[in-house]
């Protein structure tokens, strides 16, 4: 029964079921006609719209004998769609007036999508003590993980806030460090602490000048960004490893993949040594 010019629905259909456009034939109800058009059968009402909107012929009050004049009606177009992309609201400021927060918070929620009531650092405690009971767990797990960025990736799965936790503590810091430090009350240390502490055994001298090279430039890398961020192959494809060649040619200074792969086994291990 709508209207729907969106797919040429230009008309509905009215049922009356009793009869009352019978009453529009009543002068009582609906008045006398305007003007009255005698139609047989025989007549065509395909333009019957198009001729009374033609018609000129003035209608006049039988009463009064005033023309009555009939305005069309106004068409109002329907509103237009609301945007669905979300718009950002601008921000506003106000020139001359000193503002200052006073409440500040900030709410974490868990896993089950249930707020966080305890600090950051004890919610994180509960979550690293309940699967690793001790340092000493966690110290056996953590090397003799094959990839770090696994164990990292099950404690965030498991409801670590890795990045909240950063924000709390030090970025500078690895997370092995600040997992030691929140659960285990352990001094942690940063990245670059921990990548001179490597430099400085002398750890590099057993491998040859290119292979040297390499694994330095990995040590630089865990510096900057991380651990997670040296166990891939794909790290030799990225500046600065590709001034050493392609990833199979830095790859050959270790003899072929898996010496490599033992290779950066063996620095992370240095890398934690002495935890």
């Amino acid at each position: 029964t709508r209207i729907n010019e969106e797919f040429d629905k230009l008309y509905f259909t009215i049922l009356d079921f009793r009869n009352a456009t019978d009453n529009f034939a009543d002068p009582a109800f609906d008045g006398e006609p305007l003007r009255v058009k005698p139609i047989t059968e025989d007549v065509d009402l395909t333009d019957i719209e198009d001729d009374e909107e033609q018609d000129e012929t003035p209608i006049i009050d039988e009463v009064t004998g005033v023309e009555i004049t009939i305005e069309k009606p106004v068409i109002r177009n329907p509103l237009e769609e609301p945007p669905t992309e979300y718009i950002k609201r601008p921000k506003q400021y106000i020139n001359g007036v000193n503002v200052s927060v006073l409440v500040s918070r900030e709410l974490f929620f868990d896993s089950n999508g249930k707020p966080i009531t305890i600090s950051l650092k004890d919610h994180t405690k509960e979550i690293i003590k309940g699967k690793y009971t001790s340092l000493e767990d966690f110290l056996l797990s953590w090397n003799h993980a094959d990839k770090k960025e696994a164990i990292i990736k099950e404690l965030q799965e498991q409801g670590v806030m890795v990045e909240a936790l950063y924000e709390a503590v030090d970025k500078q810091v690895d997370l092995f460090d600040l997992i030691c430090h929140v659960a285990y009350d352990q001094p942690p240390l940063t990245r670059k602490e921990r990548a001179n502490n490597v430099k400085k055994r002398n750890y590099f001298t057993k491998y040859g000048e290119q292979a040297r090279k390499v694994l330095e430039t990995l040590l630089d890398k865990y510096a900057d960004e991380g651990v997670e961020n040296i166990e891939s192959i794909e790290v030799l494809r990225v500046k600065p490893f590709d001034e050493y060649g392609s990833p199979i040619e830095i790859i050959s200074h270790f003899g072929d993949k898996q010496h490599y792969l033992d290779a950066v086994k063996e620095l992370e291990n240095e890398l934690y040594k002495q935890a």
